[in-house]
């Protein structure tokens, strides 16, 4: 039995808008508010508008000679010799910073290797995204880090191919990369647990990346094993992940509330990423807290700074060239068999042991 056809008229009934916005939305046409758009985009990709004429699509590349259909499908790709890397500048995804423009490295090093070249895309709007993008030209794109659901909505409507590194949406199913963060982070706070500690804080704010989230897991599941309990509200500190005065001070206020100026707390502080775990040995040098003797710290990520600190950092070593590379394999992946089912790719992290962690004090 046939499956009856989704119309632009039934999409602008279940938004409440009329048959025209939705055409313009549809089409990337100006007069259509960004919250319109995307609520148009999200309801049209719900009731598998976009899927039906991807199925249209096939058909009639299907009908005649299929070799020649073939090979016009390969000469067409041929002629697409780039691939946008997306990296909005939020929760400080720039090329400034060492943990990604690492991972960016990474996927030029591999595309080049391809003879492919790279366009990279900062904007942090829909709609000045969608004035820039060119998809006639690209081979398909990588999204790093966060990126908003209404720019990979605008993504999936042009068709183009994409993949995403240690970010993922509920409404935009999408291939992704991610480090192993929850298994690496549970291996850290074995390591803990081995010398000896019974006493934990949690560094990060798990809504801060869905990485976060994971290695908040990682770290719970490894003390519940052993029969320690974790209370969110007492054993967590939610703090953003990125090293400044004003995450500083939060973290600062955050540790002073619970402890006071002289109270004793946890003997090893887990954090979510080194730049969080750079901060804690910065409070805890202005507290006169010896580290590791009387706090063990740990970071994840393992950037460059967490070997250049003055107490160098016991961390997760995240192959972020890798993640990169990866990327880009699994993109041609997608652009060489679109159909394939979407995939959550992890990769495997390196526990590297410093300073900043010792035996528990007696």
């Amino acid at each position: 039995m046939a499956t009856k056809k989704v119309s632009m008229q039934q999409i602008a009934d279940a938004v409440g808008v009329s048959k025209y916005a939705v055409s313009k939305a549809l089409a990337g046409k100006e007069g259509v508010s960004p919250q319109t758009r995307e609520k148009i985009i999200e309801m049209a990709t719900g009731l598998g508008y976009f899927r039906q004429h991807k199925a249209a699509g096939r058909g009639k590349a299907q009908t005649g000679n299929s070799e020649s259909s073939e090979s016009a499908s390969l000469l067409a790709r041929a002629d697409k010799r780039s691939v946008a890397v997306l990296m909005p500048g939020v929760r400080h995804q720039t090329m400034e910073s060492t943990f990604w423009s690492v991972v960016v490295r990474g996927i030029g090093e591999a595309l080049d290797r391809l003879g492919l070249g790279m366009l990279i895309i900062t904007e942090q709007s829909a709609e000045q995204f969608n004035r820039v993008l060119r998809p006639e030209m690209l081979l398909g794109l990588i999204g790093v880090g966060e990126i908003s659901t209404s720019m990979l909505l605008e993504v999936r409507r042009h068709g183009i191919p994409f993949v995403l590194t240690d970010h993922e949406d509920p409404l935009v199913p999408a291939d992704t990369i991610f480090a192993a963060n929850g298994d690496c982070m549970a291996q850290m706070t074995g390591h803990l647990l081995a010398l000896g500690h019974r006493s934990f804080w949690f560094l990060g704010d798990t809504r801060f990346s869905r990485s976060f989230g994971d290695r908040w897991t990682g770290f719970r599941k490894a003390l519940e094993d052993r029969e320690i309990g974790m209370d969110p509200k007492q054993d967590m500190l939610p703090v953003a992940g990125a090293y400044n005065e004003q995450n500083l001070a939060v973290l600062r206020s955050q540790v002073e509330a619970r402890l006071g100026q002289d109270g004793a707390g946890p003997t090893a502080w887990v954090c979510a990423n080194d730049e969080i775990a750079l901060m804690a040995l910065a409070v805890l040098r202005d507290r006169g807290t010896a580290v590791p003797g009387q706090v063990s710290v740990t970071g994840f990520d393992n950037i460059i700074e967490s070997q250049r600190a003055e107490i160098p950092l016991t961390t997760v070593n995240v192959a972020k060239e890798r993640l990169g590379a990866r990327a880009v394999a699994a993109l041609l992946d997608r652009v060489n068999d679109p159909e394939r089912p979407v995939e959550k790719i992890s990769l495997m992290c390196e526990l590297v042991v410093r300073a900043s962690s010792a035996q528990a004090p007696v």
